[in-house]
């Protein structure tokens, strides 16, 4: 395959799908969401054929366990996958909303309309519930979206990629409003990064290899995050059943994800009651504590207890390893998590409200939670049906990303005949 030539036509195709999505109506689009749902529903067996053969494949070659944690569909997942679809169908339309009218003295009125970004480029690992999210949250916003999904994927992304294109049909849409990039070969990324006549954004969703290579590389402007280092502050206001409870989801809920806490700070007046709780909660996981000396000695005893070196603290695991450490209050924390965080998700659990409020104000992350698991910083939790990806940008998007993430106000300006003099 000339890989050049391919992404070129593949290009060439989805700009001129992005005009007839641009222009479909809101009952075409939600109508190929629904199809799509149900199709995905029907052929729930099929999909998880086709996962098996993608995890095979990706245990014979080594495959990390996280990424295996990502690849793997379940039944639950599929379930999930139509029902992302079926909201992001229930969501109202952003399309053509004009917001901010105002009367300027000349006469004329001036607004903002919402309208698509055009063609989305969308680049990830593993997970193939993405291709579903994608589709669907590029469909309802107009746009149409070139997906290039990881090699460990491909069956799974396939039998997606049917059902996508069945349910576009079905709805009188272009079929090529959503392509999938058919090669694994590496180099298509590259073509897909250098095409700003074709594509208008880029949004990666993968590994910190994969983001600094498009961020060196791309033509193309960007929606990323690079980390996903989240913070737990356990303050020495809060609750100790809701802080345990708290602390010990972000982190043992799902190790591969993003919005997993990597590092738990704890206040020094309330980390003697709360760190031996959690070591027990961490022990029954078997996670490894990479701590500071003053965590160590309340932990002496854990059977998984290593000494938090400087990397520790810009570490993120995607693994059963938490980096630990006390700080003297609020002050410290929000010094910390600044200074650490990769901007994605960071948490405090308090009952105390200034410090709340503090909080919420001071650290400055893309999501910011209080008494809540970072768990909980995904677009199908935030109720935006799915998301295209989390972005700790701080231009355009930030946070989940969904359906007004991957829209543009333009000005739209009506008058009545008035000249400027």
């Amino acid at each position: 395959m000339d890989i050049k030539h391919y992404m070129n036509e593949v290009g060439q195709r989805a700009r001129t799908a992005s005009r007839a999505m641009a222009k479909a109506d809101t009952a075409a689009r939600n109508r190929a969401l629904l199809l799509i749902a149900a199709a995905i529903r029907r052929d729930a067996d099929v999909l998880r054929a086709a996962n098996r053969q993608d995890l095979d494949a990706a245990r014979a070659t080594g495959l990390a366990a996280a990424m295996l944690d990502r690849l793997t569909l379940s039944d639950q997942a599929i379930a999930t996958m139509a029902e992302g679809l079926e909201q992001i169908a229930a969501l109202p339309d952003p399309i053509g909303e004009i917001s901010n009218m105002k009367y300027r003295p000349t006469g004329i009125q001036v607004g903002q309309m919402r309208v698509p970004l055009g063609v989305i480029g969308i680049i990830y690992e593993a997970r193939p519930n993405v291709t579903a999210d994608a589709a669907g949250l590029c469909i309802k916003s107009g746009n149409a979206t070139i997906l290039r999904g990881g090699s460990e994927a491909i069956y799974c992304n396939q039998a997606l990629a049917k059902l996508v294109k069945e349910g576009l049909a079905g709805a009188g849409l272009p079929a090529d409003a959503v392509q999938i990039v058919e090669t694994t070969d590496r180099a298509a990324v590259g073509e897909l990064i250098a095409m700003p006549q074709y594509v208008d954004v880029i949004v990666p969703r993968g590994g910190k290899g994969l983001i600094e290579r498009l961020m060196k590389e791309s033509k193309v402007p960007m929606i990323k995050h690079l980390d996903g280092i989240c913070h737990v502050y356990i303050d020495d206001k809060a609750e100790l059943d809701k802080a345990l409870k708290i602390a010990f989801n972000a982190k043992c809920h799902r190790y591969g994800t993003c919005n997993t806490m990597e590092t738990l700070l704890v206040a020094r007046a309330i980390a003697p009651q709360v760190l031996p709780e959690l070591a027990k909660l961490y022990g029954s996981k078997d996670v490894e504590l990479r701590a500071d000396d003053e965590a160590r000695r309340l932990l002496a005893g854990y059977p998984h207890l290593t000494a938090a070196t400087e990397e520790d603290w810009h570490a993120e695991y995607l693994a059963a390893i938490l980096s630990v450490k006390i700080v003297a209050g609020l002050d410290e924390a929000i010094d910390h998590i600044n200074r650490y965080s990769s901007q994605h998700t960071d948490a405090i659990v308090t009952e105390d409200y200034t410090r709340t409020m503090r909080f919420l104000r001071e650290v400055d992350s893309a999501s910011v939670m209080v008494n809540a698991s970072t768990r909980f910083a995904d677009g199908f939790e935030y109720g935006l049906g799915a998301e295209i990806g989390i972005s700790n940008d701080k231009l355009h998007a930030r946070g989940p990303v969904g359906l007004e993430g991957l829209t543009s106000l333009k000005y739209v300006v009506f008058g009545h005949g008035e000249v400027r003099e």
